[in-house]
């Protein structure tokens, strides 16, 4: 059975989340699936809110130059003030709630969003992409940047608007090499979400995390990661809880949950369809799982996201 949990490309994005009219025309150009930039007042001005929990194809990259800017990157609450960026690898759920929107309108920056196939392009590599943990699910989604790499990241921003703004991606070269070197700019600057000493245990939680992205929908075991990662269940338990404060449960609920809660919103399944389509076959026992977890029943959530 082919799954209904789906990447949003940023068309379907626009179409759901932003008004039509000239600013956004000017904004988003041909080719804009693969490269778009913007700036963050810009795309606020066209922006309708809320965004129910999605994943979208493409990385998104928002850097602050002023104001503070909140959002939710899968189950975690995260904000950004001046000279921060927060990066959305692709296929990461995330979410912006009328109140994230009110508490961040007075945000100032710049809003990127690009495609593997785009970053690599003549220049790149897999190797490239692969240096760039922030681009994965289980790196950490903020980086506050020096005085002196804030400086020189927004130079490079700018050049990069001012060429998509006049000529789309007529000059892609020019664009993906200064985007290649906006990367590694933030790079310089990134720290892992664990600086625990345990590099091994630390290594391991990744590892996790990067499984249960994939497999979540067909996994809902502990013991399912842990034979996948060739160690015990206790073991896995453990090291979960050393690095992340959470069990390996813990993880697994919540990333049903917003599995959930993206079918909840992208499609018209019924309850017991989405329960289905996330390996659960009996959908009072999920209805329980998603009130547990939300204080509220998955048809209670989906009337809430029509009314929005």
């Amino acid at each position: 059975m082919d799954s209904k949990i789906k990447d949003l490309k940023p068309n379907e994005l626009l179409e759901s989340f932003m008004s039509f009219g000239p600013k956004r025309n000017n904004i988003f150009k041909q080719g804009y699936e693969d490269f778009y930039i913007a700036s963050l007042q810009d795309l606020t001005e066209i922006s309708q809110p809320p965004v129910p929990p999605v994943k979208a194809k493409t990385h998104s990259l928002i850097v602050l130059t002023s104001g503070v800017l909140a959002m939710k990157a899968g189950f975690h609450p995260i904000k950004i003030y001046e000279n921060e960026c927060i990066i959305i690898p692709a296929g990461k759920v995330f979410s912006h709630s009328l109140e994230n929107f009110e508490e961040g309108k007075e945000g100032e920056g710049f809003i990127c969003g690009f495609s593997d196939g785009f970053l690599i392009g003549h220049i790149g590599s897999r190797d490239l992409l692969n240096s760039f943990e922030f681009l994965t699910v289980w790196g950490n989604p903020i980086i506050k940047l020096k005085k002196q790499s804030a400086k020189y990241l927004v130079q490079t921003l700018r050049r990069i608007l001012d060429e998509y703004t006049t000529n789309g991606l007529q000059n892609k070269l020019f664009i993906q090499s200064h985007l290649i070197a906006t990367l590694c700019d933030l790079n310089s600057d990134y720290q892992p979400l664990s600086n625990h000493k345990n590099k091994t245990a630390v290594k391991l939680t990744n590892r996790f995390i990067e499984l249960l992205h994939k497999n979540i929908t067909t996994k809902h075991q502990v013991s399912g990661y842990a034979s996948m990662l060739n160690i015990s269940p206790n073991h896995l338990n453990k090291t979960i809880k050393l690095i992340t404060q959470k069990s390996p449960s813990v993880w697994i609920r919540e990333s049903l949950i917003n599995e959930a809660k993206v079918l909840l919103f992208q499609t018209d399944l019924s309850i017991q369809e989405i329960a289905l389509e996330l390996g659960i076959d009996d959908q009072s026992y999920f209805t329980r799982l998603f009130k547990k977890q939300e204080g509220i029943t998955p048809i209670a959530y989906r009337e809430m996201i029509d009314l929005s």
